[in-house]
């Protein structure tokens, strides 16, 4: 099933779900450069106690990572559009097979069939995207 063979209503549910998660990722984007900007220092909160330090700078990493991992998700939603603009959602890149249309909804964003994924995380290793 590419996205020719997908009927309008399941391409207005991908849709629908691409502009509900690009909303919510573009406000906590924004929500996290607030929160640095309001910081005194880029570090955080200064603080005399050393393993308070510490802990500070690892939330504040941990916190840039979120925010980049969120930053390339928006740029994996610009790139679905893209795909869908040109007629090959829905399209596996490896083996060029439809990826089915549940796995489409539960990852809007996604580029190989079932399959495809696995055997590439199996050889890649993965990288997890933890959504609240």
């Amino acid at each position: 099933m590419n996205m020719v063979e997908l009927s309008e209503t399941q391409l207005r549910t991908i849709e629908q779900r691409l502009s509900e998660r690009e909303t919510e990722l573009r406000n906590r984007v924004r929500e996290a450069k607030e929160a640095v900007a309001e910081r005194p220092s880029a570090l955080g909160p200064q603080v005399d106690d050393l393993v308070a330090e510490g802990e500070q700078r690892f939330r504040t990493g941990i916190e840039h990572v979120e925010m980049v991992r969120d930053q390339e998700e928006l740029v994996d939603i610009d790139k679905a559009r893209e795909r869908i603009r040109l007629g090959s959602y829905g399209e596996c890149i490896d083996c060029g097979q439809a990826i089915t249309f549940e796995r489409l909804v539960a990852q809007p964003t996604a580029t190989r069939c079932i399959v495809d994924q696995e055997a590439y995380e199996k050889k890649h290793g993965t990288n997890l995207r933890y959504t609240a």
